[in-house]
């Protein structure tokens, strides 16, 4: 016990935003400390780490047969346990500057519809990295105190918190959550999308990162009056296999993007449906509130309003909410025990 003690006053306590597209920490007393893709490069006979975040997300679709490239999360929850393991192991270390003897108290937010078996992974892997506690925040109520939301009050806060592989939505009230939906369909479902649309239309195939760019450059789910957009893909032809360059617009990814953009809008739709009426009428009052990186496609938050008919607010940053909803919970041990699940 004093041991746990001792290494407790040497390791800065770490909020986690353990997610499948990145992972951001928060240490208290610093802030976001680290903001990496959560990839991890393995030498695939000895299983030894080559590279992690940044630098393995580089070698994504470029590694040898020598070396795989992982992904270790999967819709917001571990796919391979022993590479997740690994992954905070490193990144512990490296906000630790790489100090060996670091045992840290961490609070690591979980998409709402996590199974039990999923939260002992989650819990069992960043004990087995270091951490000498560990507590769990469902990333739609980190989102909402990241928000500025008023939480705790006896109003109802909407919050949509599209990832990058899962989109939760969530009404909370009173330092809980009335309702909530989380759906396997975000930020990957529409890279895939983007790269299947390609393949079908043009005939032309590219990777999920290149994807992922040209969302980030052209994407968006609502026509605006700008002017229209372009980018050159390069790729290769499925037919002929050779090198193929093409121009798409802006409208096709938008129509690449429908079907997940449409699954988010319908989920927000039924929880509406589901929200006991006295909280109805607090939403419609303060709108729904946007926030992950997806609410970063342009065009969604008009796209939200024209179709469900209520205002949608974008806090300053929606990508940093989620981590700095769950570095507020680890701040204030008060709140933690009002919003920590078991």
């Amino acid at each position: 016990m004093l041991f746990d003690k001792i290494l407790g006053f040497f390791s800065k306590d770490l909020a986690i935003d353990l997610g499948t597209a990145n992972t951001l920490i928060y240490v208290k007393g610093r802030g976001i400390v680290l903001n990496e893709p959560s990839v991890v490069v393995v030498h695939t006979g000895t299983k030894d780490v080559v590279a992690v975040g940044k630098e393995a997300k580089d070698m994504l679709g470029k590694t040898p047969t020598s070396l795989a490239a992982i992904r270790p999360m999967k819709d917001g929850v571990i796919a391979d346990f022993e590479i997740t393991k690994l992954m905070i192991k490193y990144f512990i270390k490296k906000v630790h500057n790489r100090r060996l003897f670091v045992r840290p108290r961490c609070v690591i937010c979980v998409p709402s519809g996590i199974t039990q078996v999923e939260k002992r992974a989650v819990i069992d892997s960043a004990l087995q990295s270091g951490a000498r506690e560990v507590y769990l925040i469902e990333e739609p109520m980190a989102a909402a105190i990241g928000a500025g939301l008023p939480i705790e009050e006896p109003v109802g806060n909407m919050i949509v918190d599209i990832g990058g592989g899962t989109t939760e939505v969530a009404v909370i009230s009173l330092s809980g959550i009335v309702y909530s939906k989380s759906i396997r369909v975000a930020g990957d479902e529409m890279d895939e999308a983007i790269v299947q649309y390609i393949k079908r239309v043009h005939g032309l195939l590219i990777g999920l990162t290149k994807a992922e760019e040209i969302k980030i450059k052209i994407g968006s789910a609502y026509a605006m009056e700008e002017d229209k957009k372009e980018i050159e893909i390069k790729g290769r032809d499925v037919a002929t296999g050779a090198p193929k360059t093409i121009i798409i617009s802006d409208e096709e990814i938008r129509q690449a993007i429908a079907d997940p953009v449409n699954a988010i809008l319908e989920t927000i739709e039924i929880a509406l449906e589901r929200t006991p009426p006295e909280l109805i009428s607090d939403i419609i009052d303060r709108g729904i509130v946007l926030t992950g990186g997806g609410a970063l496609l342009k065009g969604l938050d008009k796209l939200i309003e024209k179709r469900i008919q209520l205002p949608v607010i974008l806090p300053e940053n929606p990508l940093t909410c989620v981590v700095m909803g769950t570095g507020s919970a680890l701040d204030e041990m008060r709140l933690l025990k009002k919003v920590a699940i078991s």
